[in-house]
Formats: C-alpha cells, sequence, structure tokens
C-alpha cells in the first residue's frame, strides 16, 4: 500500500529535517501528514512550499493538520481522523517541550498526557507499519554508570521536570510495545548538522559559546570545570539519518536506542576546544565549580552571560550512554556518528554569523 507519514512537532527544525530523510530514503514516495499548532500554520506552510519545491512533489502530497497533542485524538476533526487511521503507515512523535527550566505544570500537559493522546490515537490507526517516539537519554535522571538501552528505570530523582517528564513518557510508550511496531530514540544532547553548523537554537553547547562571546574580551579565561565528567553530543544530521534507517529496518520494532556518542568528550576538552576555534585562546586557571554555580544562581548575570542555570547540572553528571544496540543495528548502513571536534568549526561558524539573531536564542529566566 502507499505510505502515509505522519509527524508532531512541525514545522520545528527536527521535524522538518526528518520530513526531508524520509521523502530520500523512499524516493520521494508516499504522503506526508503534519500535526500543526493554529498559531503555526503560516510558519508550517512556509516550510511545506520548501520542501514541495525540493522534492518536486505535489500540493497534496504534503498535508498540513491542525491540532494540539494535549487535545482528546489530537483536536483533529472526526472525518480527517477517518481518513487518517486507513492511510497512516508511519508516526514519529517529536512534539515536546524541550526547555531545562520548564515549569511542572506545562512539562506534564505537553510531554506526558500529550503523549498519551498521541498513543490513544495512535492504536486507532488500521494500517501502522512502524511508531517512532523522540525519547532522550536523559530520562535516566540523576542516575550514573553506565546506562544501557534496554533498562527504563525510575532514578531517585531526575535534574529538572523535562527529564522527569520525558521519563513518564517514555514509560508509556513502551506499554505500547505489545501492541504497535515501536522504535523509541533516546538522542544525547543535539547540536547542529556537523558539516553545516545549521541549528534552530542556541542551547546546551551554546551556553558555552555564549559564554566565551561575552567574556571573550577578557585577556584570560579560566577553566570552569575541572572533573572528568563526559558530555554527549551529537549532531542532528546523525540522529536524522539513524533515526530514518532505524524505523524503515525490520531490526528497529520493539527496540530502544541510545542515540549518542560512542566516543564523547569530557566537558573540560569541549571547553577548550570551543575557546580555541572562538577566541585563538587556551584556559588559563581553574575557578571552583561551585562558585560557577553560586554565580549562576543570579539572574542578571546569567542574562548577560547567556547560560541557564539548568545547564551546569549536566558539567558534572557521572552518567555513560552504552549504544552498543545502535551501533549493532546500524552496520552495514554507512551511519556513523561524526567526531565532535571534526564540526566545530562549522558550529562556531554558524554560531557567529546568528548570534546577533534573537531568534536563535533562548530566553534566559
Amino acid at each position: 500500500m502507499q505510505k502515509g507519514y505522519f509527524f508532531t512537532g512541525f514545522p520545528g527544525f527536527i521535524s522538518n529535517q526528518l520530513i526531508r530523510e524520509v521523502l530520500k530514503r523512499n524516493e520521494g514516495q508516499g504522503t506526508v501528514y503534519v500535526l500543526v499548532l493554529p498559531q503555526m500554520a503560516e510558519k508550517a506552510k512556509a516550510e511545506k512550499a520548501d520542501i514541495l519545491r525540493d522534492f518536486s512533489l505535489e500540493d497534496s502530497r504534503f498535508q498540513i493538520i491542525e491540532g494540539d497533542i494535549t487535545q482528546p485524538m489530537l483536536g483533529i476533526e472526526k472525518q480527517v481522523n477517518e481518513t487518517l487511521a486507513t492511510d497512516l503507515t508511519h508516526v514519529f512523535h517529536l512534539a515536546a517541550i524541550y526547555d531545562l527550566a520548564v515549569p511542572k505544570d506545562i512539562a506534564y500537559r505537553v510531554n506526558v498526557n500529550g503523549t498519551k493522546n498521541v498513543n490513544d490515537w495512535v492504536l486507532t490507526l488500521n494500517n501502522i507499519q512502524r511508531y517512532t517516539y523522540f525519547s532522550t537519554g536523559y530520562v535516566a535522571g540523576r542516575r550514573e554508570g553506565i546506562l544501557f538501552e534496554n533498562e527504563l528505570i525510575k532514578p531517585a530523582s531526575f535534574k529538572n521536570f523535562y527529564e522527569e517528564t520525558k521519563y513518564e513518557a517514555e514509560v508509556l510508550v513502551e506499554g505500547l510495545k505489545k501492541d504497535v511496531p515501536v522504535t523509541i530514540i533516546r538522542p544525547g544532547i543535539v547540536k547542529g548538522h556537523s558539516k553545516t553548523g545549521q541549528t534552530i537554537k542556541f542551547d546546551g553547547p551554546y551556553f558555552i559559546m555564549n559564554f566565551l562571546d561575552r567574556l571573550g574580551f577578557m585577556p584570560i579565561l579560566p577553566n570552569l570545570v575541572q572533573t572528568e565528567t563526559v558530555v554527549n553530543l551529537v549532531p542532528v544530521d546523525y540522529i536524522i539519518e539513524a533515526t530514518t534507517y532505524l524505523t524503515f529496518s525490520e531490526k528497529g520494532a520493539g527496540k530502544t536506542y541510545h542515540l549518542t556518542d560512542p566516543n564523547p568528550y569530557k566537558v573540560r576538552e569541549l571547553y577548550e576546544m570551543m575557546m580555541e576555534q572562538m577566541l585563538g585562546k587556551r584556559p588559563r586557571g581553574n575557578i571552583p565549580f561551585i562558585f560557577t554555580k553560586a554565580s549562576l544562581q543570579l539572574k542578571p548575570l546569567r542574562r548577560f552571560l547567556g547560560v541557564e542555570k539548568e545547564v551546569l547540572d549536566y558539567f558534572t553528571w557521572k552518567g555513560y550512554f552504552d549504544c552498543s544496540r545502535a551501533q549493532e543495528d546500524l552496520k552495514g548502513s554507512g551511519i556513523v556518528c561524526p567526531d565532535f571536534k571534526e564540526g566545530i568549526p562549522a558550529m562556531a561558524k554558524f554560531y557567529t554569523e546568528n548570534k546577533a539573531n534573537k531568534g536563535y536564542h533562548i530566553k534566559i529566566v
């Protein structure tokens, strides 16, 4: 039968890129359906036009459906849902609140209740071949040590409500595996494209770039973290390519994957590499981490530096993602996680060219 691909999270950057990769992998065959919040409809139309042009698709092959994952049956009109129940073969659920500083009520409404609604809706689809859910490696919360792909263990605590609600949502999707062919994707911290540097927002590792950019005038910049902690950063192109491959592979059904860097760098190494690329300097001396953390409790200072205080929790967390299953199932595909170091020039170039654009920056609260 003709394939029908349904995406939440459009017109977001990852959803946009994933649609392109799905069409590319399936040689432009199939019809794309995207769930879009009403207030995002105009932007969605613009993104749709670009995809139609790039893949020479007829307008009917890309359907924008207004709705909301926080509503039962996704807020989609009954007649439209009746058509989707027959036409859809693949569902990609990406919509979520990704902000580390998100309040609890908002996080639960979107990440947990929204995912429950998507799950319930997926069960109404008659021809579903794969349900791919975007989770995060950080469902591990404050658990440390080696973290395995086949584990879904509730930690004693979480660093923030983003982690907590993504854990609760993944539990719901895990429970669907007995009824639907599910693939769960757990990325590390996603950065921009490894070759172009393109991203949609400056968060995660870009907070380090904000810090260096704001303080680059100083003759000496010290190290901020002296631990041996690693931070797992993965470029968006690896996430997109690997997700698409695993979704359309029989091997991916019923599995959870860590799409993480098998060879991550230590925090201090990342900081040194970014500083050298952006400023042509190397750090000298050290600032006690407790001082750095205390300083970011001051709202004016963290706003000046462009750094969320929540990100510091990841600089001292000693969790290590085992991604053996993902590496094994990707064998023969030609898809490998690029070395972070090789992507730094493109990452820094894109940041420098776009740092003045407020649209890329996270609102620091």
